[in-house]
């Protein structure tokens, strides 16, 4: 079969194909758990991942996944999973990981002992179906408790979000922030109306939360300091225009045979653009914002006639100005109605640190919250940020969806316990593969055993046996404690992981043409920049990793 496909291939085609390519894809995988592993939990390592523009401290496992820049086909399959769960729940991106580590583990002693892909798969997908079901059984609503009960659920389960990343000893100031910035989106709920802004210096709990929006001073020309910093019922507009005169060399070709004629050229260059700010300032704004430039005569103008200006906003900065203050985006100064115009109770310039930042609260109808995040180191506040951004995520899909179960390892062991019992009603090959995939289930609590510093064994037992007698209400003890999970998390990374193992264990043959590998232009290099020696390295080496075939 390998000569016809080197027959039927470009010269230099490799194809791999049988049990033995099943189990390298198996290894490649291993080696990318074995890094991301030790992040999981609140005991958890952080890894320092070095990038050419500069170095990046997190315990996020979309994060590192995603740093780590793996190009094996199989093992990228891990990072789609990682990046998925992170974009659909925020949270379980390490364990979504680390679940598809071990089913593929366990699957690999079955490959060896003789047992082919397609039975394992089928028992994998057995089991999935039977653990959801039982997830859902077992999960709490809590959709019919009062204002201050749904409350204090989101804030719990932002707390056990917080509880693993770089930012768990201010859990509760950030949980609470999370659930206010949610809160104030109204029914949108889009993480994308709460900006986060970043600002070096000060202490971590000097971090606002803004009702409303804000952002960093925009570059600004001379006059901007004579324009006023404060504004009470502001009315403002958005534009997507550019208030600017344009050197003419840099617009078109001009070719006149009278020297006056230029003249003539140029003041009808300057009267179209007063013109425009006549416009603009007999609307009655105050002030004006625009996504482009705003250049030096328009500045001096607003200056003199007390109106604020600002320039070359950011697209999103301009979306949430537009939520909070109900302003419309117009892309002409002509036809300015006062409906066209947005409103806030208060406009102010202020210093945040080192930095200078635009203000718009006291919105009535603000369906926008903003961030600002303080904090002495930058990787700091970047972690900060990303942690942040999962609680935003966990919050938002708490509120849509109400259903919470134990956390800490806790829903995982119960699953476990309950498709042991099942394997022992049913006879055959799928037998073992259920009651492997319920072993592969106890990884979690291993796991935060072993980053703890506890004895991974013992505590395991003692959980199987604790789960043995007692069933259902040893999960109530995570509750008592406050250890909460939005079942959505639990749902999407068993599902993720599943079909995964199962995406994998389905692929037998790897087909591969060197010349397509090789760079298109450019000189040639010495070779020593390649890693030589395989995936397997990649568990050894914190720093940025490209990761080869095996």
């Amino acid at each position: 079969m390998r000569k016809l496909m080197r027959n039927l291939c470009e010269d230099g085609t490799d194809a791999s194909q049988g049990k033995g390519q099943i189990i390298s894809n198996i290894n490649a995988c291993q080696a990318v758990v074995s890094i991301v592993k030790s992040t999981l939990g609140p005991r958890g390592m952080d890894k320092l991942i070095e990038e050419g523009n500069g170095t990046t401290i997190t315990n996020d496992g979309a994060t590192v996944m995603k740093k780590l820049n793996i190009v094996h086909p199989a093992a990228r399959i891990l990072v789609d999973i990682s990046k998925a769960q992170d974009n659909e729940v925020g949270d379980g991106t390490t364990s979504v990981v680390v679940i598809t580590g071990e089913l593929l583990k366990e699957a690999k002693h079955f490959l060896e002992d003789g047992l082919v892909a397609p039975q394992i798969i089928k028992g994998y997908r057995t089991a999935c179906n039977l653990a959801i079901q039982k997830l859902m059984d077992m999960a709490v609503d809590l959709k019919e408790k009062s204002a201050e009960e749904k409350r204090a659920m989101l804030i719990r389960c932002a707390e056990t979000t917080l509880n693993s990343k770089l930012v768990a000893d201010y859990k509760t100031f950030f949980a609470q922030m999370s659930v206010d910035a949610i809160t104030m989106l109204g029914d949108d709920l889009s993480v994308s109306s709460v900006g986060i802004k970043k600002v070096t210096g000060g202490s971590v709990t000097d971090t606002l939360l803004v009702e409303g929006v804000c952002f960093k001073k925009c570059f600004s020309y001379a006059g901007f300091e004579q324009q006023p910093k404060r504004f009470e019922n502001a009315k403002i507009l958005l534009l997507n225009l550019e208030l600017e005169l344009k050197a003419e060399k840099d617009n078109a070709e001009v070719r006149i045979t009278d020297p006056d004629q230029y003249q003539s050229i140029v003041d009808a260059e300057w009267n179209i653009i007063y013109e425009k700010l006549d416009l603009i300032a007999k609307s009655g704004a105050n002030v004006v914002l625009s996504r482009l430039a705003i250049g030096d005569l328009a500045t001096q103008y607003f200056a003199d006639r007390n109106i604020f200006c600002a320039g070359r906003l950011e697209v999103e900065d301009l979306e949430r100005t537009r939520r909070a203050t109900g302003a419309e985006v117009q892309t002409t100064a002509q036809g300015i109605t006062p409906s066209v115009l947005g409103s806030c109770g208060l406009f102010e310039e202020k210093q945040v640190g080192a930095e200078r930042f635009n203000f718009f609260t006291k919105c009535e109808k603000t369906k926008t919250a903003t961030i600002l995040i303080r904090g002495g180191a930058q990787q700091f506040i970047d972690e900060a940020e990303r942690s942040l951004n999962d609680s935003l995520m966990i919050v938002r899909r708490a509120m849509k969806n109400t259903k919470v179960v134990g956390g800490g390892g806790a829903i995982e062991m119960e699953l476990s316990r309950y498709l042991r019992e099942y394997a022992r009603t049913i006879s055959g090959k799928q037998q073992l593969v259920i009651n492997y995939f319920a072993r592969a289930l106890e990884v979690i609590p291993m796991t935060l055993a072993q980053n703890s510093g506890a004895d991974g064994t013992k505590v395991l037992n003692q959980l199987r046996q604790k789960h043995a007698a007692a069933g259902v209400p040893t999960v109530c003890d995570a509750f008592q404690n406050y250890i909460w999970e939005p079942v959505l998390v639990k749902e999407s990374a068993l599902n993720a992981a599943t079909e995964a193992a199962c995406l994998i264990l389905s692929i037998d043959e790897t087909v591969k043409n060197p010349q397509s590998e090789k760079p298109q232009a450019g000189p040639k290099g010495k070779g020593k920049g390649k890693a030589s020696s395989g995936l397997a390295s990649c568990a050894s080496r914190i720093s940025r990793t490209v990761c080869l075939f095996i």
